[in-house]
Protein backbone atom coordinates (compact mmCIF):
# COMPACT_ATOMS: atom_id res chain seq x y z
CA UNK A 1 0.00 0.00 0.00
CA UNK A 2 2.06 2.89 -1.33
CA UNK A 3 1.35 6.58 -0.89
CA UNK A 4 0.36 6.80 -4.57
CA UNK A 5 -2.45 4.32 -3.88
CA UNK A 6 -3.39 5.29 -0.31
CA UNK A 7 -4.10 8.97 -0.98
CA UNK A 8 -6.46 8.34 -3.96
CA UNK A 9 -8.16 5.55 -1.98
CA UNK A 10 -8.85 7.76 1.04
CA UNK A 11 -9.93 10.64 -1.21
CA UNK A 12 -12.31 8.38 -3.14
CA UNK A 13 -13.80 6.92 0.06
CA UNK A 14 -14.40 10.45 1.39
CA UNK A 15 -16.00 11.51 -1.90
CA UNK A 16 -18.21 8.41 -2.01
CA UNK A 17 -19.39 9.11 1.56
CA UNK A 18 -20.25 12.72 0.65
CA UNK A 19 -22.16 11.56 -2.43
CA UNK A 20 -23.84 8.91 -0.27
CA UNK A 21 -25.31 11.54 2.06
CA UNK A 22 -28.03 12.13 -0.57
CA UNK A 23 -28.91 8.44 -0.43
CA UNK A 24 -29.04 8.37 3.36
CA UNK A 25 -31.30 11.43 3.63
CA UNK A 26 -33.70 10.15 0.97
CA UNK A 27 -33.88 6.68 2.57
CA UNK A 28 -34.32 8.19 6.05
CA UNK A 29 -37.24 10.35 4.94
CA UNK A 30 -39.01 7.42 3.27
CA UNK A 31 -38.31 5.09 6.21
CA UNK A 32 -39.94 7.60 8.56
CA UNK A 33 -43.26 6.97 6.80
CA UNK A 34 -43.22 3.25 7.66
CA UNK A 35 -44.00 1.52 10.97
CA UNK A 36 -41.05 1.52 13.38
CA UNK A 37 -40.42 -2.23 12.96
CA UNK A 38 -39.90 -1.85 9.18
CA UNK A 39 -37.60 1.20 9.17
CA UNK A 40 -34.33 -0.64 9.85
CA UNK A 41 -35.24 -3.20 7.20
CA UNK A 42 -35.82 -0.48 4.60
CA UNK A 43 -32.54 1.26 5.47
CA UNK A 44 -30.65 -2.03 5.23
CA UNK A 45 -32.15 -2.95 1.86
CA UNK A 46 -31.85 0.58 0.46
CA UNK A 47 -28.17 1.03 1.31
CA UNK A 48 -27.36 -2.64 0.60
CA UNK A 49 -28.82 -2.33 -2.90
CA UNK A 50 -26.81 0.86 -3.40
CA UNK A 51 -23.64 -1.18 -2.84
CA UNK A 52 -24.85 -3.98 -5.13
CA UNK A 53 -25.62 -1.52 -7.93
CA UNK A 54 -22.22 0.14 -7.59
CA UNK A 55 -20.38 -3.20 -7.68
CA UNK A 56 -22.37 -4.37 -10.71
CA UNK A 57 -21.70 -1.08 -12.51
CA UNK A 58 -17.98 -1.40 -11.77
CA UNK A 59 -18.14 -4.83 -13.42
CA UNK A 60 -19.66 -3.15 -16.49
CA UNK A 61 -17.13 -0.32 -16.52
CA UNK A 62 -16.77 -0.29 -20.33
CA UNK A 63 -20.54 0.21 -20.69
CA UNK A 64 -20.52 2.94 -18.05
CA UNK A 65 -17.88 4.90 -19.95
CA UNK A 66 -20.07 4.82 -23.08
CA UNK A 67 -22.73 6.76 -21.18
CA UNK A 68 -20.64 9.90 -21.69
CA UNK A 69 -21.17 9.69 -25.47
CA UNK A 70 -23.68 12.04 -27.10
CA UNK A 71 -27.13 10.55 -27.81
CA UNK A 72 -28.92 13.57 -29.26
CA UNK A 73 -29.03 17.38 -29.20
CA UNK A 74 -31.87 19.57 -27.91
CA UNK A 75 -31.66 23.36 -28.32
CA UNK A 76 -27.91 23.08 -28.90
CA UNK A 77 -27.53 21.09 -25.66
CA UNK A 78 -25.78 17.75 -26.07
CA UNK A 79 -27.56 14.98 -24.15
CA UNK A 80 -25.57 11.89 -23.16
CA UNK A 81 -26.70 8.62 -21.63
CA UNK A 82 -25.41 9.78 -18.25
CA UNK A 83 -27.13 13.14 -18.73
CA UNK A 84 -30.46 11.47 -19.47
CA UNK A 85 -30.20 9.37 -16.29
CA UNK A 86 -29.32 12.45 -14.23
CA UNK A 87 -32.21 14.46 -15.72
CA UNK A 88 -34.72 11.73 -14.88
CA UNK A 89 -33.26 11.37 -11.38
CA UNK A 90 -33.26 15.13 -10.82
CA UNK A 91 -36.89 15.48 -11.91
CA UNK A 92 -37.89 12.57 -9.66
CA UNK A 93 -36.09 14.11 -6.67
CA UNK A 94 -37.73 17.49 -7.27
CA UNK A 95 -41.15 15.87 -7.53
CA UNK A 96 -40.65 13.67 -4.46
CA UNK A 97 -39.16 16.40 -2.25
CA UNK A 98 -41.87 18.90 -3.24
CA UNK A 99 -44.59 16.35 -2.52
CA UNK A 100 -43.09 15.44 0.86
CA UNK A 101 -42.85 19.11 1.86
CA UNK A 102 -46.51 19.55 0.93
CA UNK A 103 -47.53 16.49 2.98
CA UNK A 104 -45.44 17.76 5.88
CA UNK A 105 -46.83 21.30 5.93
CA UNK A 106 -50.42 20.77 4.77
CA UNK A 107 -52.49 18.62 7.17
CA UNK A 108 -55.78 17.33 5.84
CA UNK A 109 -57.79 14.11 5.76
CA UNK A 110 -56.61 13.52 2.19
CA UNK A 111 -52.91 13.73 3.06
CA UNK A 112 -53.39 11.57 6.16
CA UNK A 113 -55.12 8.90 4.05
CA UNK A 114 -52.24 9.06 1.55
CA UNK A 115 -49.69 8.53 4.31
CA UNK A 116 -51.62 5.49 5.55
CA UNK A 117 -51.52 3.90 2.08
CA UNK A 118 -47.71 3.68 1.84
CA UNK A 119 -46.09 0.28 2.19
CA UNK A 120 -42.62 -1.25 2.24
CA UNK A 121 -42.62 -2.31 -1.43
CA UNK A 122 -43.53 1.17 -2.68
CA UNK A 123 -40.78 2.78 -0.61
CA UNK A 124 -38.21 0.21 -1.78
CA UNK A 125 -39.06 0.77 -5.46
CA UNK A 126 -38.54 4.53 -5.05
CA UNK A 127 -35.20 3.93 -3.30
CA UNK A 128 -34.07 1.58 -6.08
CA UNK A 129 -34.78 4.29 -8.68
CA UNK A 130 -32.63 6.84 -6.84
CA UNK A 131 -29.97 4.22 -6.03
CA UNK A 132 -29.46 3.65 -9.76
CA UNK A 133 -29.10 7.38 -10.47
CA UNK A 134 -26.68 8.02 -7.60
CA UNK A 135 -24.74 4.85 -8.42
CA UNK A 136 -24.11 5.89 -12.04
CA UNK A 137 -22.96 9.34 -10.88
CA UNK A 138 -20.78 7.78 -8.18
CA UNK A 139 -19.06 5.25 -10.46
CA UNK A 140 -18.35 7.74 -13.24
CA UNK A 141 -16.82 10.05 -10.62
CA UNK A 142 -14.70 7.16 -9.30
CA UNK A 143 -13.46 6.30 -12.80
CA UNK A 144 -12.36 9.91 -13.25
CA UNK A 145 -10.30 9.80 -10.04
CA UNK A 146 -8.44 6.47 -10.08
CA UNK A 147 -7.34 3.84 -12.60
CA UNK A 148 -7.14 0.72 -10.40
CA UNK A 149 -10.39 -1.23 -10.32
CA UNK A 150 -9.68 -2.77 -6.91
CA UNK A 151 -9.34 0.73 -5.41
CA UNK A 152 -12.82 1.56 -6.71
CA UNK A 153 -14.26 -1.67 -5.26
CA UNK A 154 -12.59 -1.01 -1.89
CA UNK A 155 -13.83 2.60 -1.77
CA UNK A 156 -17.40 1.56 -2.62
CA UNK A 157 -17.54 -1.22 -0.01
CA UNK A 158 -15.98 0.90 2.77
CA UNK A 159 -18.14 3.97 2.03
CA UNK A 160 -21.37 1.93 1.88
CA UNK A 161 -20.42 0.25 5.17
CA UNK A 162 -20.03 3.67 6.79
CA UNK A 163 -23.34 4.79 5.25
CA UNK A 164 -25.07 1.74 6.70
CA UNK A 165 -23.64 2.47 10.15
CA UNK A 166 -24.58 6.18 9.99
CA UNK A 167 -28.06 5.77 8.49
CA UNK A 168 -29.87 4.87 11.72
CA UNK A 169 -28.69 7.83 13.88
CA UNK A 170 -29.28 10.23 10.97
CA UNK A 171 -32.76 8.81 10.40
CA UNK A 172 -33.63 9.02 14.12
CA UNK A 173 -32.36 12.61 14.29
CA UNK A 174 -34.51 13.64 11.32
CA UNK A 175 -37.53 11.84 12.81
CA UNK A 176 -37.15 13.48 16.23
CA UNK A 177 -36.71 16.99 14.82
CA UNK A 178 -39.42 17.89 12.26
CA UNK A 179 -37.74 21.18 11.31
CA UNK A 180 -34.66 19.26 10.20
CA UNK A 181 -36.85 17.02 8.06
CA UNK A 182 -38.04 20.05 6.08
CA UNK A 183 -34.42 21.20 5.83
CA UNK A 184 -33.41 17.75 4.54
CA UNK A 185 -36.20 17.87 1.95
CA UNK A 186 -34.95 21.29 0.80
CA UNK A 187 -31.50 19.73 0.53
CA UNK A 188 -32.92 16.99 -1.71
CA UNK A 189 -34.56 19.66 -3.89
CA UNK A 190 -31.17 21.35 -4.30
CA UNK A 191 -29.61 18.01 -5.23
CA UNK A 192 -32.42 17.49 -7.75
CA UNK A 193 -31.65 20.87 -9.33
CA UNK A 194 -27.95 19.95 -9.36
CA UNK A 195 -28.63 16.61 -11.10
CA UNK A 196 -30.89 18.33 -13.62
CA UNK A 197 -28.22 20.95 -14.32
CA UNK A 198 -25.49 18.34 -14.78
CA UNK A 199 -27.72 16.37 -17.12
CA UNK A 200 -28.07 19.52 -19.25
CA UNK A 201 -24.29 20.15 -19.18
CA UNK A 202 -24.60 22.98 -16.67
CA UNK A 203 -22.28 21.99 -13.84
CA UNK A 204 -23.13 23.30 -10.37
CA UNK A 205 -20.21 22.64 -7.95
CA UNK A 206 -21.53 20.39 -5.19
CA UNK A 207 -19.30 22.21 -2.72
CA UNK A 208 -21.62 25.24 -2.91
CA UNK A 209 -24.65 23.07 -2.23
CA UNK A 210 -23.11 21.21 0.70
CA UNK A 211 -21.74 24.42 2.21
CA UNK A 212 -25.10 26.19 2.03
CA UNK A 213 -26.87 23.22 3.60
CA UNK A 214 -24.22 22.89 6.31
CA UNK A 215 -24.65 26.59 7.09
CA UNK A 216 -28.44 26.19 7.25
CA UNK A 217 -28.02 23.16 9.52
CA UNK A 218 -25.81 25.10 11.94
CA UNK A 219 -28.30 27.99 12.02
CA UNK A 220 -31.16 25.56 12.69
CA UNK A 221 -29.24 23.89 15.53
CA UNK A 222 -28.42 27.26 17.12
CA UNK A 223 -32.05 28.33 16.81
CA UNK A 224 -33.20 25.07 18.41
CA UNK A 225 -30.83 25.55 21.37
CA UNK A 226 -31.92 29.19 21.78
CA UNK A 227 -35.58 28.12 21.82
CA UNK A 228 -34.86 25.54 24.52
CA UNK A 229 -33.16 28.15 26.72
CA UNK A 230 -36.10 30.53 26.39
CA UNK A 231 -38.62 27.81 27.25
Amino acid sequence: MTQEILIPLISLIALEIVLGVDNIIFISILADKLPAEQRNKLRFWGIGLAMVFRILLLGAISWIMKLDKELFVILEISITGKGLILIIGGLFLLYKATKEIYLKTESSDETIDELKQVNFSQMLVQIIMLDLVFSVDSIITAVGMVDQLWVMYTAVIVSVGIMLFASKPISEFITNHPSFKVLALCFLMMIGVSLLGEGLNFHIPKGYIYFSMAFSLVVDILQMKATKKIS
